[in-house]
């Protein structure tokens, strides 16, 4: 039995929760989904430019596991936007513990 997830804390929820291609009908989309705690991961590292350990450390979870998580969420945004598909940002393993965004 595999040890039960410990949730993650996500300190900003995302503002807009889909992203498609311009110009593609819905109904012509396939989606990749990032879940809400991959998202927090991104804004962290990315947008907020914070190091690793202390992102980890901020979302209470160990380096080596927001190190796939941020992997992981990098894959699935390449996957989008290398063949075209859409964003949809739900779910996941996680607690808020900061502000939500409007819209959401």
């Amino acid at each position: 039995m595999p040890r039960p997830r410990l949730l993650r804390n996500v300190y900003l929820t995302p503002g807009v929760t889909y992203f498609k291609p311009a110009g593609v009908r819905m109904i012509d989309l396939e989606e990749v989904v990032l879940t809400v705690d991959e998202f927090e991961a991104i804004r962290l590292k990315d947008a907020e430019g914070m190091n690793e350990v202390d992102a980890a450390k901020k979302m209470k979870i160990s380096q080596p596991t927001f190190n796939r998580m941020i992997n992981q969420a990098r894959k699935k945004l390449a996957e989008a936007l290398v063949n075209g598909k859409a964003i949809k940002i739900e779910g996941g393993n996680f607690r808020f513990v900061g502000r939500h965004r409007r819209g959401w």
